[in-house]
C-alpha cells in the first residue's frame, strides 16, 4: 500500500525511482583524557586540511557545474575553517583540558551553534548551519567515519534524505539523482536553490520522509505539487509517468517561446528579465530567452576573497555583462552587504538585527570610498552596452539624493580625465522599504525607475523574519497590502513616465504574475529557468481580464481569499 507525504516543492519536475538512503554515519564522541597533547594538535589539523582540501574541489566542480553564486556558499565554509575564532579554543581546550581532538571539536562546535542560532535572524542562522556542516566534516575524519559521496551514485535514485547540505547537493550528478525529498528544509534554502538551478526536482520539509521510505522501495518525487508517493500502486505509477510525460512535452512548448516577445493574448508587451550573481550566469538567461537583466547582484564579486575587488576587476566584469547582452538592458545593483552576506574583511561590527542595521546603502555612503571605486567601474562599463544603476534599501530622498551626488561626481571626475562614460544612463532605487513605497510620488520625481524587492518589502511590512518557521505563516506575497504598496509605487512611476519592475521572488510566481501584470508591472525580473513558464502564462490571458482580477483583489481582505480568486480565474 502506498503511502503518500506532503512537503514543500522546492524544485519543479517529476522524478521517479527508487530510494537511496542518506545515512550520516554515528559521529557520536566519547571524551577520552590524553597525555599525547600534541599528537591530538596534530590530528586536529590534519582532519581541518583534508576537509579544506574536499571543499576546495566542491567549491571547483560547483564553479564549473553551476557558477560563481553557488559556489561563494563554499567560501563560506572555507572561512569557517580558516576562522581562529573556532579553531583556537578548540585547540586551547585540549591542551587545558588534555581531552581528545574529536570531544574539543564537538563541543567548541556546538557552543557557537547554539550560541548564533539563538540570536535569531537570517545571517546567525546561515552562520549556525555552516558551523554544523563544516564540523561535520572534521569529525568524520577525525573519527575515521567518512561521510557517503553522493558523486559516486551511478545508479537512478531519489536521495531520501532528512536534509542535504549545499556540499552534498553540489556533489549531486543529475545523470543518477532524478530528485531528492527531505524531512526538513525550506524553499528558500541552499539545497532547494542549487535544485533549482541543477533542475534537480525536489520536495523539502516532508517532515517524515527518512521514517517512511527504506532504501529500493519505489519513490515518486512531484516537485510541481510537493508531493512524495512511497511505494506507489501501479495506478499511481502509470498516473505519474504520463504527468512527467507531459511536463517534459510543456517544457518543448515553452523552448518554442526563446525568441518570441512577451506579449498578453490581447498584445500588450511586458519585459521579462532574469537575475544573475556573476557573469556566469549570462548562459542561462541567453538560453531562456530573458529580455535582459532585471537585478545583478555586485556583492558577488566582493565575496569569497581578502580583499576589496579592485576598480579594473569591477569593471571587467560589468563590461563583460553589458557587452554580453548586446545593448538589452542590464540593471546592475550597487553593492548589497549586510543582512545575510558580511564581508569578513570589513570588519564591521556584530549586530543584533543585522537587517534593520548598517547595510547596503548605508554601508555604502559610510564608506564612500569603496562606493566611488566602484561607481567609476560602473559608469566606465556603461558604454559597452545599455547599463542601468539601482541603489538598494533606499529609505529617504536624502539618500538617494546624497548617492545620485556621489555618482555625478564621479561622471565629472571621469570626463574631466578623459574616459568615456555613456550620457543616457537610468538611475533608479530598490522599493524594500513601507517608507519608500509610501512616498513613491516624490521618489518618482528624481528616480529613473522603481524596481521592488518583495522578498524584504513583505517581511518589513508583516515585520517578520521570512527565515523564522515561527513567524513564516506572515511571509504574504498575496496579502492586499502589499498589492496595494505596490500598485502604490506602479502608479506613481507611470504618473511621471517612469517604469516599475520587480526583482523579488514574487515577480515569478505562477499565482503573483497575472496580479502584477493586471497591476501594471512593466518588467518581471525572475530566475532564468522561470522566463519561459511566464512567458507562456502571460501569452494565455489578456491585460483586461488580469486588471478586473487585480481590482477585485485589492478590495479583498486576507492573502487566502486573494489566492483563491486567482485560482478560480486563472490556474
Amino acid at each position: 500500500m502506498s503511502t503518500q507525504l506532503t512537503g514543500i516543492a522546492a524544485s519543479a519536475g517529476i522524478a521517479i525511482s527508487k530510494a537511496f538512503r542518506l545515512e550520516t554515519p554515528d559521529l557520536t564522541v566519547e571524551k577520552k583524557t590524553i597525555d599525547t597533547i600534541d599528537e591530538e594538535i596534530q590530528a586536529l589539523d590534519a582532519a581541518l586540511q583534508t576537509s579544506k582540501d574536499e571543499l576546495e574541489k566542491i567549491k571547483e566542480k560547483t564553479r564549473q557545474d553551476l557558477g560563481d553564486e553557488h559556489a561563494e556558499i563554499f567560501s563560506a565554509h572555507l572561512l569557517v575553517l580558516s576562522d581562529p575564532e573556532l579553531v583556537d579554543p578548540i585547540r586551547q581546550m585540549i591542551k587545558d583540558e588534555k581531552v581528545n581532538a574529536s570531544f574539543a571539536l564537538n563541543e567548541i562546535a556546538n557552543q557557537f551553534v547554539a550560541m548564533f542560532e539563538a540570536m535569531d535572524n537570517d545571517y546567525m542562522k546561515e552562520r549556525a548551519a555552516d558551523i554544523r556542516d563544516v564540523s561535520k566534516r572534521v569529525l568524520s575524519h577525525l573519527l575515521g567515519k567518512p561521510i557517503v559521496s553522493l558523486a559516486e551514485i551511478n545508479e537512478e535514485v531519489v536521495i531520501i534524505a532528512d536534509d542535504l547540505t549545499p556540499s552534498d547537493t553540489a556533489q549531486l550528478n543529475k545523470k543518477y539523482v532524478k530528485g531528492f525529498a527531505t524531512d526538513i528544509g525550506g524553499r528558500t534554502s541552499h539545497s532547494a536553490i542549487m535544485a533549482r538551478s541543477m533542475e534537480i526536482p525536489a520536495v523539502v520539509g516532508s517532515k517524515e520522509v527518512t521514517d517512511q521510505a527504506d532504501a529500493g522501495m519505489n519513490v515518486i518525487v512531484d516537485g510541481l505539487e510537493g508531493n512524495v508517493i512511497i511505494n506507489p500502486s501501479d495506478d499511481e505509477l502509470a498516473e505519474y509517468r504520463q504527468k512527467l510525460a507531459d511536463y517534459e512535452e510543456q517544457k518543448k512548448e515553452w523552448a518554442k517561446l526563446v525568441n518570441e516577445p512577451s506579449k498578453s493574448k490581447d498584445g500588450e508587451h511586458v519585459e521579462l528579465v532574469a537575475n544573475i550573481g556573476t557573469p556566469n550566469d549570462l548562459e542561462g538567461v541567453i538560453n531562456n530567452g530573458a529580455e535582459g537583466v532585471g537585478l545583478y547582484r555586485t556583492e558577488f564579486l566582493y565575496m569569497g576573497r581578502d580583499e576589496l575587488p579592485t576598480e579594473d576587476e569591477q569593471f571587467e566584469a560589468y563590461k563583460k555583462v553589458v557587452e554580453t547582452m548586446d545593448g538589452k538592458p542590464v540593471v546592475i545593483r550597487t553593492l548589497d552587504i549586510g543582512g545575510d552576506k558580511e564581508l569578513p574583511y570589513l570588519d564591521l561590527p556584530k549586530e543584533m538585527n543585522p537587517f534593520l542595521g548598517f547595510r547596503a546603502i548605508r554601508l555604502c555612503l559610510e564608506k564612500d570610498d569603496m562606493f566611488r571605486t566602484q561607481l567609476r567601474a560602473l559608469l566606465r562599463a556603461s558604454t559597452f552596452g545599455n547599463l542601468k544603476i539601482m541603489f538598494p534599501m533606499i529609505a529617504t530622498l536624502d539618500e538617494f539624493r546624497e548617492a545620485k551626488a556621489l555618482l555625478e561626481e564621479e561622471k565629472s571626475k571621469l570626463l574631466s580625465n578623459g574616459v568615456e562614460v555613456s550620457d543616457n544612463i537610468e538611475v533608479g532605487i530598490m522599493v524594500e522599504i513601507p517608507s519608500t513605497a509610501v512616498m513613491a510620488p516624490q521618489f518618482a520625481k528624481e528616480v529613473d525607475f522603481f524596481s521592488i524587492g518583495t522578498n524584504d518589502l513583505i517581511q518589513y511590512t508583516f515585520a517578520a523574519d521570512r527565515m523564522n518557521e515561527q513567524v513564516s505563516y506572515l511571509y504574504q506575497p498575496y496579502n492586499p497590502a502589499i498589492l496595494r504598496l505596490v500598485k502604490m509605487v506602479i502608479d506613481a512611476s507611470h504618473a511621471e513616465g517612469k517604469w516599475t519592475g520587480m526583482c523579488g521572488e514574487m515577480a515569478g510566481d505562477e499565482l503573483a504574475i497575472p496580479l502584477l501584470l493586471g497591476l501594471g508591472l512593466d518588467e518581471f525580473s525572475m530566475s532564468a529557468t522561470s522566463v519561459l513558464p511566464a512567458r507562456s502564462q502571460i501569452s494565455q490571458m489578456t491585460k483586461a481580464e488580469a486588471q478586473s482580477i487585480a481590482e477585485q483583489a485589492l478590495t479583498l481582505n486576507t492573502a487566502e481569499e486573494v489566492k483563491q480568486l486567482v485560482e478560480k480565474t486563472f490556474l
